[in-house]
């Protein structure tokens, strides 16, 4: 059946900001027979101009018209030669606030703090000092193999580089129990992120009578039952879940604290996270903590993503890649 719009909107347009997915090619086919298109997103640019420009493509932004150009002027995009041909290196970020004037009639921007009625959300890094004899070890291991391996894929380095970032979740629990224990004898709710599931279920099981879980492997109804304990229980003081699992689509404004145990490699992915506590319905501060092992790989993690936070900033005048995120950090790491 054949229908004639005028208006395609599509949401959570990030999701075709990779030019050579399926179903980016499917809404490109979609919006040429369409006069009009809106796309809506809360991250238009995950970590680097080059993932903006097909959202720009979509809208007919002038900046689009020249492929070459545009990755030459703000992505110091390069070519390189590499088995007998040529490829473009389109990884970088430059003329950031030129890209933001040049693209700005073709956005409309809106922070959530400039049209809900919303306390203040108030984001701090705890760092502490990992003195770990086991941690010294794995990373040496590991960064002799990667030294041996540098042609391995991304995908490969970064199941390898897993068990140090598990140790280092797995470290940080006694701070993590430490913050909770502060919020408990406050008589704030709280909120706990982690990337795993072992630390998930050691802090489930330490505080069982009064926490309540999220993480993968549970069946849509456990969730929500967990979501809604949570929200309606006065008894019930502690959400741990997994940062992929719960950190998107549901809402928690029973929380006043939101703490990390571990870091994800996408910035995105933490600021999804403490939005859960902090949007429509929240009546107070939302305080997100972040404790960082100082001398770690976590602290590289922790830097590259404010940088890349700031390169966004510039740009929206406000996310990252996984595999852009860990390429950057892999080549921190082998330089120390």
């Amino acid at each position: 059946m054949e229908y004639d719009f005028d208006l395609v909107i599509i949401d959570e347009a990030h999701y075709i900001s990779n030019s050579k997915a399926q179903r980016t090619k499917l809404a490109n086919d979609i919006v040429k027979k369409v006069g009009k298109v809106w796309l809506l997103t809360g991250t238009p640019m995950t970590s680097r101009p080059m993932n903006y420009y097909n959202l720009l493509r979509i809208v007919e932004s002038r900046v689009t018209k020249n492929w070459v150009g545009y990755v030459r002027r703000y992505c110091e995009g390069y070519q390189i030669h590499k088995g007998g041909r040529k490829i473009w290196l389109t990884n970088g970020a430059s003329n950031l606030d030129e890209l933001r004037e040049r693209t700005k009639q073709k956005v409309l921007r809106r922070l959530k703090e400039e049209i809900l009625d919303l306390p203040d959300k108030i984001i701090t890094p705890i760092f502490l000092e990992l003195k770990s004899a086991e941690y010294e070890r794995e990373v040496g291991e590991y960064l002799d193999w990667a030294h041996e391996n540098q042609n391995q894929s991304l995908s490969i380095q970064l199941n390898k580089l897993m068990k140090i970032r598990q140790l280092i979740a797995q470290e940080k629990l006694i701070t993590t129990f430490d913050l909770i224990d502060q919020c408990l004898e406050q008589d704030k709710k709280v909120i706990v992120f982690t990337n795993f599931t072992e630390p998930l279920m050691q802090i489930w099981s330490k505080y069982k009578k009064i926490a309540v879980p999220l993480y993968g492997q549970m069946k849509k109804e456990q969730r929500q039952e967990s979501v809604d304990k949570f929200q309606n229980d006065h008894k019930t003081k502690i959400f741990v879940s997994n940062i992929i699992a719960g950190g998107v689509g549901i809402t928690l404004t029973e929380a006043e604290v939101v703490i990390f145990n571990d870091l994800s490699f996408v910035p995105a992915t933490m600021s999804q996270a403490e939005d859960r506590a902090f949007r429509i319905g929240q009546k107070n501060n939302v305080s997100c903590l972040y404790p960082i092992f100082d001398n770690t790989v976590e602290r590289i993690i922790y830097n590259m993503v404010e940088k890349k936070k700031r390169i966004i900033d510039t740009v929206m005048g406000d996310n990252i890649s996984e595999e852009d995120m860990f390429s950057e950090i892999l080549q921190e790491m082998q330089s120390l």
